[in-house]
């Protein structure tokens, strides 16, 4: 069977979810060829050779633009089959099957991928069973050089991605995770990590990031990753992504970490107010959240947090809150200046859907969007927020630090609130080229991601 993959956006990252069912099916006999539509056009010579096409969808700005590549594929292909696979591939299920997708593989695609090209299966399949992982296949993608860039002061490495689990063990309410993993994790074997690094390092690769949803939600199978990854690489260094609770609960381990090159840690603090926090159910509060940029800071560990400011259950007073923590906490130069521009997302199947606290605020279902609309109590939120995500798309040109002052200007200027001005006080902090977040909707700038 000769089937092509395409993928359309794994944030700025070469497409892992290419690189590892690619292993797999040719490893089962098929031929496989890849597209990143993110760096690449789609070649119609390519769909022309393929039996079937199948779409990677591993976060809702995915999923967007991924209808849009396979609409393009029926285009030029009207009968041939064509699957989405991944987290969001269930999304939207009763708007794709039978006029755009033949078959939606959620959660651990992998052997239902293999059955679908064998015919065994179509429609809607679900699955979080265990998997055996091969080292992912990358000679058929792009460069390394073409994605994102690990920036450290004036210097740029290269970066690669690799995932050590999928899923997650919490339920935080605003996630996808739970809704497909039900607080199920997995893991992928240490080998096939450990392989895709030594991959991408060949590549060029000098700095790695794991994204796994939690780094630590097996905390014995990721640090032995890590300790073997270090001890291969000892140049390359590397970030994670953890919870803050997870942050605090295993304190201990984090100078050890740090003695294995990890210079950033990715942490969800999503909001300062407390009430709010509650109603995700993200497990800490906004002292829990100083204390772990305290942790990390005395390991010598960057955190960078990500942001959730705009919800139904935010006050306009929340805004001119958060500035003041990143100011208190010296954070301007950890956060990219989206993250102060981010609306809750309602995908269909949200466990928010079914909360009280969710239900008041529902103004409907916005089909092209894949997602549910919320209107704010304070209609001055909403226009904050769309003014927002205005100084964000201007200033992509510019340094995050003077998109960081017209955002706190424009805070300031709603909530009526003496405003900080953004400064870099603690000198230069490791980042990535690309803006990390995810479970948003895209923005402008994303949406032109997709090569024509």
């Amino acid at each position: 069977m000769k089937i092509l993959l395409l993928s359309t956006y794994e944030l700025g990252h070469q497409p892992v979810h290419l690189a590892s069912p690619m292993a797999a099916l040719v490893d089962a006999g098929h031929q496989v060829l890849t597209a990143d539509l993110s760096v690449e056009p789609l070649a119609s010579e390519d769909v022309q050779w393929a039996d079937k096409v199948a779409v990677s969808v591993p976060m809702h700005t995915a999923l967007r633009l991924g209808i849009a590549a396979a609409e393009e594929v029926k285009l030029l292909r009207p009968e041939i089959p064509i699957a989405f696979y991944g987290l969001y591939a269930g999304i939207g299920a009763e708007d794709r099957l039978d006029r755009l997708a033949d078959a939606l593989l959620v959660g651990e695609y992998q052997s239902s991928l293999l059955s679908w090209l064998g015919g065994e299966v179509d429609g809607l399949v679900e699955s979080t069973a265990k998997t055996k992982f091969l080292i992912p296949m990358r000679d058929d993608l792009p460069p390394i050089s073409e994605y994102a860039m690990l920036q450290k002061g004036d210097e740029s490495f290269a970066s690669g991605y690799v995932e050590a689990s999928h899923g997650c063990r919490h339920r935080c309410k605003h996630c996808p995770l739970p809704v497909v993993y039900d607080g199920r994790y997995r893991i992928v074997e240490k080998h096939a990590v450990i392989g895709d690094i030594a991959t991408q390092v060949a590549q060029g690769a000098r700095h790695i990031t794991f994204g796994d949803p939690d780094f630590l939600n097996g905390p014995a199978h990721a640090l032995a990753v890590l300790r073997e990854a270090h001890r291969l690489h000892p140049e390359v260094t590397f970030d994670l992504t953890v919870k803050v609770e997870h942050i605090l609960k295993h304190r201990e381990i984090w100078q050890e970490v740090a003695t294995y090159g990890v210079v950033f840690v990715v942490s969800a603090f999503e909001h300062t107010n407390d009430a709010v926090l509650q109603i995700l159910d993200k497990g800490h509060t906004e002292a829990d959240m100083v204390e772990a940029v305290q942790i990390l800071r005395k390991a010598e560990i960057e955190v960078r947090p990500t942001w959730l400011p705009f919800t139904p259950w935010t006050r306009t007073q929340d805004l001119a809150d958060i500035v003041d923590f990143l100011d208190e906490m010296e954070l301007w130069g950890n956060v990219d200046p989206i993250q102060l521009a981010i609306r809750l997302l309602i995908p269909d199947g949200s466990l928010l859907l079914a909360t009280a606290e969710m239900s008041d605020h529902l103004t409907g279902r916005d089909p092209d969007g894949l997602s549910w609309l919320w209107a704010a109590p304070d209609k001055a939120l909403d226009a904050l927020a769309k003014a927002l995500n205005e100084i964000v798309e201007q200033g992509t040109d510019d340094e995050n630090i003077a998109v960081m002052g017209r955002l706190v200007k424009e805070i300031g200027e709603v909530t009526g609130r003496p405003m900080p001005i953004p400064a870099l006080s603690r000198g230069s902090i490791p980042r990535l080229s690309e803006p990390w977040f995810c479970c948003a909707e895209p923005t402008k700038t994303q949406l032109s991601l997709v090569a024509q």
